[in-house]
C-alpha cells in the first residue's frame, strides 16, 4: 500500500520525516492554507499515486474532554469560512461549497482503524469528531468563539484538512486527518500554548500517526 502524508510545516516535516524509511511512505510538506494545501494534494495524488491520504500536523483543540497532545482523527470535515449564501440554491449550508458535500467523510475503513488505535492506545487520547477548516490562525478566544458559534461540535479546527479532504473526494483517494493539538484557544492567551507547544512537548507527539500508518500494513 502506497501511503501519502501530508503536512503544512517544516516543524511537522521534521517530527513525521523521522519516522518513515520505507519507500511506500511519502511524507510532503503543503504549506499553510487551504490553496497550499489543495495544491499540495493533487501533486501527492499525480506523482506518488497513494492509495491512501492522510493529513497531519497540529490543530486548535475544543471541548471540555480535548487537552494538548490528544490527537483528534476526522469522521467528517468541513469549511468554517465558506458561505456561498441562498441566492442560487437554499439547500447549500454554511462551510459547504456549492455542488459538493457540505461535510466530507473520512474513509470507513480509515476511521475503523482509527478506532481501534483508540482503544488499546496508551500514548495519548484519540477523540473522533469534525475538524473544521479556514485560512485564520486562531489566536484569540473570540475568533474560536465565532467558529464554535456555528460549529460547537467541532473537535478541531485548522487550516488544511478539509482542503486536502476536498481534493481527495475529486480524485476518489480515501482520506482522513489525525491532528495533534497544540492549543486550546479558548483556555489560551496571545497563543501561548501553541508557541509552549513546539518549544516543550512536539518531540514525540506524531508517532500516534506512526501506529496509525503501522496497522494500516497488517
Amino acid at each position: 500500500m502506497k501511503i501519502g502524508i501530508i503536512v503544512a510545516m517544516d516543524k511537522e516535516l521534521r517530527q513525521l520525516e523521522s519516522l518513515f524509511t520505507d519507500g511506500n511512505v511519502r511524507v510532503e510538506k503543503c504549506g499553510i492554507g487551504k490553496v497550499n494545501a489543495a495544491l499540495g494534494a493533487q501533486r501527492m495524488i499525480n506523482e506518488f499515486h497513494p492509495d491512501v491520504i492522510i493529513s497531519s500536523g497540529c490543530a486548535g483543540g475544543n471541548g471540555d474532554d480535548i487537552q494538548v497532545q490528544d490527537v483528534v482523527v476526522s469522521n467528517e470535515l468541513c469549511y468554517h469560512d465558506v458561505y456561498c449564501g441562498t441566492a442560487i440554491d437554499n439547500s447549500t449550508q454554511y462551510g459547504q461549497v456549492q455542488g459538493l458535500p457540505a461535510r466530507y467523510q473520512a474513509d470507513p475503513k480509515l476511521l475503523a482503524i482509527a478506532r481501534q488505535l483508540a482503544t488499546v492506545n496508551d500514548q495519548c487520547t484519540i477523540h473522533e469528531g469534525l475538524i473544521v477548516t479556514g485560512d485564520w490562525f486562531v489566536d484569540t478566544k473570540e475568533k474560536m468563539r465565532s467558529i464554535i458559534e456555528k460549529f460547537p461540535e467541532a473537535k478541531a479546527v485548522d487550516m488544511e484538512s478539509c482542503a486536502i479532504a476536498q481534493t481527495c473526494y475529486i480524485n476518489k483517494v480515501p482520506f482522513v486527518s489525525f491532528r495533534v493539538i497544540s492549543d486550546i484557544p479558548l483556555r489560551d492567551t496571545d497563543a501561548s500554548q501553541y508557541h509552549n507547544f513546539w518549544d516543550t512537548i512536539a518531540e514525540n507527539s506524531f508517532h500516534i500517526t506512526k501506529t496509525f500508518i503501522e496497522s494500516l500494513n497488517q
